[in-house]
């Protein structure tokens, strides 16, 4: 099965940058798509960035859009989201998910396989 670790977070001032990344193994076939994830405490988890596999196409949700970018390095095992001018509202464990099947690309529900998470703390 997809197995998929994220690596990056930690504790950040407001204003400053920090880049997470989340590697993947098992079967390439089951990963049409990744992306990424956040849950704020006390929140639901959301959707804030999806890239496809076949062509590498983003997608950012209007929450993020222009402070994070999402890529896919050359082998297509490894995603990247790279995020500039953090917030305080940015604090969350962040998860990289992929997934087979999607049609909503910012559903938790799309998604078949999870990480465990990294934390981001965002302080002012």
């Amino acid at each position: 099965q997809v197995q998929l670790v994220e690596s990056g977070g930690g504790s950040v001032q407001a204003g400053g940058s920090l880049k997470l990344s989340c590697t993947a193994s098992g079967p390439s076939y089951r990963r049409t798509h990744m992306g990424w994830f956040r849950q704020p405490p006390g929140k639901a988890r959301e959707g804030i960035a999806a890239i496809s596999i076949s062509d590498s196409r983003p997608a950012i949700a209007d929450a993020v859009r222009y402070r994070f970018t999402i890529s896919l390095d050359d082998t297509k095992n490894t995603l990247h989201l790279q995020i500039h001018n953090v917030r305080p509202e940015d604090t969350a464990v962040y998860y990289c998910a992929a997934g087979a099947y999607v049609a909503d690309l910012f559903s938790p529900r799309e998604y078949n396989y999870w990480g465990q998470g990294t934390q981001v703390t965002v302080s002012s």
